[in-house]
């Protein structure tokens, strides 16, 4: 059902086909970062879904969002003074050192908001990035980070309660429009978020970008970061631009020109009056199995580090 919405939204919103949401990089630059490995047909997931530890390697994204790895991660720690990591079980609390780096800086400015002692984020990535064993198709590189909607009351949850305990949602009617947990402190949050220069994307569900597009009455170029995406209302989702230096790391191309009201708005319309499908539409195809033979030549190499 989602893959016919977004096909019907892509057919209306020519803006956000463009924009490719969560996974698209910029192709001429995946062309220079190719693969070495056409002879591995080993499925990458299952080698870098189960690797436990961090390479000793230079800290280094690896390829792009959603077809990378990462040499030299960090671990954010579980916990800290302002934010704490949820699901351990997962592992997923590995990035690259600017990405905790803002995950810390972040959670400070939330510490400040009236409710919220900080920040509780989910899944960042793999200790060597590359694709998982469920869920994400992104963060694979470090540069991605999930950060739940809940305004943490307290930063002293036990491993079982952050296994246990769940984020809640933000959206009502299927998302066109927030609900009564969303408050002002969510908007104030999102805004920071986006106005660090770290920040290549944030995405959210229509219905929170439009809020927010009605919210600002100053400076407005924070909300060009900010993107609609399906399914982001019990997190939201941030993407940072590759570091200075990463010449092995794929950015993802700029969003389009201007605050993307508009556009977030066609996507809300769209939701609550769903276009006809399309007759002549291609059926989609499941996508192959991502092989090691398609990942960036270093991965192998970040993959077999000691």
């Amino acid at each position: 059902m989602i893959r016919l919405i977004l096909a019907m939204t892509c057919v209306l919103a020519l803006t956000s086909c463009r924009d490719r949401g969560e996974t698209a990089t910029n192709n001429a630059t995946a062309t220079r970062v190719s693969s070495q490995n056409s002879n591995d047909n080993r499925s990458a997931k299952e080698v870098f879904g189960y690797i436990p530890a961090a390479s000793a390697q230079d800290s280094e994204p690896v390829g792009g969002y959603a077809r990378g790895c990462q040499a030299g991660a960090v671990q954010l720690p579980e916990t800290g003074p302002t934010w704490q990591a949820m699901r351990l079980s997962r592992n997923r609390n590995w990035a690259q050192p600017d990405t905790v780096d803002y995950v810390q800086d972040l959670s400070r400015f939330a510490a400040r908001l009236p409710g919220w002692e900080g920040l509780y984020i989910g899944d960042m990535s793999q200790p060597r990035g590359g694709p998982m064993l469920s869920g994400h198709r992104s963060h694979q590189s470090g540069l991605d980070i999930d950060i739940w909607m809940l305004p943490p009351d307290r930063l002293n949850l036990t491993r079982s309660e952050r296994e246990n305990i769940s984020s809640i949602s933000m959206r009502r009617a299927s998302g066109a429009y927030t609900n009564n947990s969303w408050t002002e402190e969510h908007r104030q949050l999102l805004r920071a978020a986006a106005s660090d220069p770290r920040v290549a994307r944030i995405f959210v569900f229509p219905g929170a970008k439009v809020d927010m597009c009605n919210w600002e009455t100053g400076d407005r170029d924070w909300l060009r970061k900010i993107r609609p995406w399906w399914g982001h209302h019990y997190h939201f989702h941030v993407r940072l631009s590759c570091p200075r230096g990463a010449t092995n790391c794929e950015d993802q191309a700029p969003p389009p020109a201007g605050d993307g009201c508009a556009d977030a708005q066609n996507w809300v319309n769209d939701i609550l009056n769903p276009p006809p499908p399309n007759p002549n539409a291609t059926p989609s195809t499941p996508r192959p199995p991502l092989t090691m033979a398609r990942m960036p030549g270093t991965c192998s190499a970040v993959a077999a580090s000691e």
